[in-house]
């Protein structure tokens, strides 16, 4: 597994499944044309785009086109990159049937695809050890418990107060949120995050 500074925006559920299993990294999803819908969504990934720089991956077919575009338009180029997946006509495993255009989509691509697909688009791979340069531990869902978030009476409206002063899609899970808390924030700041809640 490779550790990449960037954010990556994908698709769907089983685009971040397939990406998660080769890269470490923060990764969030349009949840398809969602993101026409949602602009906490669109917000979240303008911060993540502004923190740490966001790297496109959409399907190579017409819809993941439209998706990059609407992206493309709604967060300013200098912190986007955008990687493509060469257009390998199949179906996925999961799938009964080849989609629309006949062409696998990303979960459908082989590691050493999305390594490479990710080095062309100028992705900045860390060392091995790069984690340990942060300040201190990633956040854990003892954390998340400990300030009140998760597990506990009043929790989930604790959660919805943190998420709405971020600017937070309010259906996002705990585990979600704390992906977004280490992926956008370094240690201290994510602490303060949670004290102020």
């Amino acid at each position: 597994m490779v550790c990449i500074r960037e954010a990556i925006v994908v698709e769907g559920r089983y685009d971040k499944n397939t990406l998660s299993q080769v890269v470490e990294t923060l990764i969030l999803e349009t949840r398809g044309f969602q993101i026409f819908k949602d602009p906490e969504q669109m917000a979240l990934l303008r911060r993540a785009a502004e923190r740490r720089g966001l790297i496109v991956l959409t399907d190579s077919d017409g819809a993941g086109f439209v998706i990059r575009s609407r992206i493309k338009g709604s967060i300013p180029a200098r912190y986007l990159k955008h990687a493509y997946i060469p257009d390998v006509y199949g179906k996925e495993r999961r799938k009964r049937k080849a989609g629309k255009e006949g062409k696998l989509g990303v979960e459908g691509m082989p590691p050493e695809v999305i390594e490479s697909v990710l080095r062309r688009a100028g992705a900045v791979f860390l060392e091995e050890d790069a984690p340990e340069r942060q300040s201190g531990p990633p956040l854990t869902k003892a954390d998340l418990f400990a300030a009140g978030l998760s597990g506990g009476p009043g929790s989930g409206e604790k959660r919805q107060s943190l998420l709405k002063r971020l600017n937070l899609p309010e259906h996002m899970s705990a585990n979600a949120l704390l992906a977004v808390l280490n992926g956008c924030y370094s240690r201290r700041e994510a602490e303060e995050l949670l004290k102020k809640h």
